[in-house]
């Protein structure tokens, strides 16, 4: 028994890295997965259809039950395919796990436009299209009278959340995915659908491409050392935010090995005021004060 059991769950970008790790607990812990997965490469160019196939093959090599799916999740008829895929394969869906992603790490100066549109595509469309179709689902289940018990469980970075240079279009579009996450948590809630984000440190094709994390994430060679940046040490917090009774929703978790910090929201702290229209010079004069 697995505190999954029963329950059906899609992850997008689940034939490699952290994907993959969710994709194969989830299954250990009892979940029917939809492995989603484009194929392709890290900047998104190219295609192919064999890692999804290959962790559903591991999963029914351990027992589990799981299909693969290859749609586009930033095509909108795609996106209701691979909701099609869960409820016409295995009867339901409970559990949307947006994973999927690209990284095209330039410095403002040398960004692109296409730079800029891929990522902020794959990110937040690509978050957007999956969580659209599985929401109208659950709702129309609700207005059914069904006891809908969902969750979506969406990924944002640390490099939108805390800044990180060459990545203002992935920082972008990671911030955009935490701010849609408390949203949509608001506003899906009366369905009984519930929205959580995760910002994870792991070793990744991402990670391991972005400039000055390449030698941090590399794999202890004392096999008695715990890997801090081994991905399958995220999947654990998601699996948690999927069971069923789990009560949190409208939250971001910082996750890296074995810790987990709640984020805050964007906070007002320090204050100017008076009760009247502030002068240029008056603000310019009292502005420093806000900085220390």
């Amino acid at each position: 028994m697995g505190l999954l059991d029963g329950r059906v769950a899609i992850i997008t970008g689940a034939g490699r890295g952290i994907g993959r790790e969710h994709a194969l607990l989830f299954a250990a812990e009892g979940a029917k997965v939809v492995v989603n997965d484009l194929g392709g490469n890290l900047d998104g160019s190219s295609s192919e259809g064999t890692p999804a196939e290959q962790v559903v093959a591991e999963i029914k090599a351990m027992g589990g039950e799981a299909v693969a799916n290859h749609d586009d999740i930033t095509d909108w008829e795609g996106g209701q395919r691979l909701i099609n895929t869960a409820i016409e394969t295995f009867g339901d869906l409970h559990v949307l796990v947006n994973n999927a992603g690209i990284l095209r790490d330039r410095v403002l100066v040398n960004l692109s436009e296409d730079d800029w549109d891929s990522v902020i595509k794959v990110h937040l469309k690509g978050h957007f299209v999956p969580t659209r179709h599985a929401a109208a689902y659950w709702r129309e289940q609700a207005k059914q009278g069904k006891q809908v018990k969902a969750c979506i469980i969406n990924t944002s970075s640390t490099s939108g959340l805390i800044g990180n240079v060459g990545q203002s279009n992935y920082g972008a579009a990671k911030s955009g995915i935490a701010s849609f996450t408390v949203i949509i948590a608001e506003e899906l809630g009366r369905y009984g659908v519930r929205a959580n984000a995760i910002a994870p440190a792991a070793r990744t094709r991402m990670t391991e491409s972005t400039p000055g994390l390449s030698d941090v994430v590399k794999a202890p060679t004392d096999e008695a050392t715990f890997d801090a940046w081994d991905p399958a040490n995220i999947s654990p917090l998601v699996a948690a935010l999927a069971v069923e009774d789990c009560p949190a929703t409208g939250e971001v978790f910082f996750v890296q090995g074995g810790t987990v910090r709640r984020f805050q929201n964007w906070t007002m702290k320090e204050t100017l005021e008076k009760n009247e229209r502030w002068t240029v010079a008056d603000l310019s004069a009292e502005l420093p004060k806000l900085l220390k």
